[in-house]
């Protein structure tokens, strides 16, 4: 299984899944899927939700679930001291 982070982002952008399935050229039913982990974004796709979204791809996509915001942050701060 392929993790992603599609439905933060999407969130965080304030966007409808159509709006984003619209502007990397997929039907939003797709990026409903991809939320759900019901579909892995095709190699092509997963580079298009990277840039759009102007991250690298494996801020985007993981082979492993990713951490928490909380958890990310709690361990940024761990290692800067």
């Amino acid at each position: 299984m392929i993790y992603n982070r599609v439905k933060l982002l999407r969130t965080e952008k304030g966007l409808s899944r159509k709006e984003l399935a619209d502007a990397v050229g997929v039907n939003f039913q797709t990026i409903g899927y991809l939320e759900r982990g019901d579909y892995n974004a095709s190699l092509e796709l997963a580079f298009k939700l990277a840039d759009y979204f102007e991250l690298s791809i494996d801020m985007v996509f993981s082979p492993r679930p990713f951490k928490s915001i909380a958890q990310e942050l709690a361990d940024a701060k761990r290692a800067a001291q």
